[in-house]
């Protein structure tokens, strides 16, 4: 009695255990959408450490569109780390756009990083991008600041390996910066801007890209700085400095020429007393001479004394008379 009640309980342990390990509910999901999955391959799918629902799920959908794939095809790309569901939603929005995209094609964008079901629908409704507010200057000096609108589709041949929505700015910027610069005034810009577009469209700015532009529009135009203005402002300014330092220099260097002139002066002066003493030592001058020639020094002096005080009293009586 106990060995019989213990040989059930192993039966229904081993019976737990396989429902547990073995998807029984996808197999008979699968079976009843029509789609040929063994119980033995979700067991391998087991074994392999890959999730049968990732699987089954993706290819049931698959069948149901009447897209061909096969379970290894899926199994190889979910090991290889790819997104599966991505993968199969994709093949089916492009069979039902009429878009010839193989399963290999569709798994290697996947594999490269790219969303595929997203460039899928975006090569059916193009995608609008908006640029930031870009800044040109024409050449009369006036800044304009643009914003543009860049309607895209996805090219699929160009995916792999192709740039992306940064580089179409980038390279959509420096068009519009382009062919700001080339026109004579903002005016012009202004009243055609239309010829932005046309110009931008024309140098092929979508080569290398895994996109096609199909139209540039222009959203906005604002008036910015006159950096033409401003950059004369700093260019005066910068050349006014440069010639107040070179009056300074001059200041400097006539400075300093009135000192050596004033040094040599005082030289000179000093060698006064000792000409005169040779003068008097060798008797080209008498004492008398010499009394006179400090009398007349004497009288110089005080002339000069009197002409300053005289020049300061006529200077505070006006003064006074202006106060009155």
């Amino acid at each position: 009695m106990i060995g019989k009640i213990v040989l059930l309980g192993i039966i229904c342990l081993l019976v737990v255990l396989f429902f547990v390990f073995v998807p029984v509910g996808l197999w008979i999901s699968a079976v009843a959408s029509n789609v040929k999955v063994g119980i033995f391959n979700l067991i391998g799918m087991r074994l392999r450490r890959v999730m049968p629902a990732k699987i089954v799920f993706p290819l049931i959908k698959a069948t149901k569109a009447g897209i061909d794939v096969k379970v290894n095809q899926l199994e190889a790309h979910y090991l290889a780390g790819g997104d599966v569901d991505s993968v199969v939603n994709a093949l089916i929005a492009a069979e039902r756009a009429g878009m010839d995209i193989s399963f290999e094609k569709a798994s290697a964008i996947d594999l490269a990083g790219r969303n595929v079901f997203e460039a899928v629908k975006m090569s059916v409704t193009p995608k609008v991008i908006e640029t930031p507010l870009i800044s040109a200057v024409a050449k009369n000096g006036i800044e304009l600041l643009v914003k543009a609108r860049v309607t895209v589709r996805t090219d699929i041949d160009r995916l792999i390996g192709g740039a992306g929505e940064a580089t179409v700015l980038a390279r959509i910027g420096e068009g519009i910066v382009t062919t700001v610069g080339s026109a004579a005034g903002h005016d012009e810009v202004l009243e055609n801007p239309d010829e932005i577009s046309k110009l931008v469209l024309e140098k092929g700015l979508d080569s290398g890209t895994a996109f096609e532009i199909i139209s540039i529009d222009i959203a906005d135009i604002d008036i910015g700085r006159n950096v033409g203005a401003t950059l004369q402002s700093l260019q005066a300014e910068a050349d006014n400095k440069i010639a107040q330092a070179r009056a300074e220099e001059r200041r400097a260097m006539a400075v300093a020429l009135e000192q050596e002139m004033r040094a040599a002066v005082v030289k000179a002066e000093a060698e006064i007393p000792k000409a005169m003493a040779q003068a008097l030592r060798e008797g080209h001058i008498g004492v008398v001479d010499y009394y006179k020639l400090q009398n007349v020094l004497a009288d110089t002096e005080m002339k000069k004394s009197i002409g300053i005080g005289a020049n300061a009293y006529a200077e505070k009586k006006k003064d006074n008379n202006v106060n009155d």
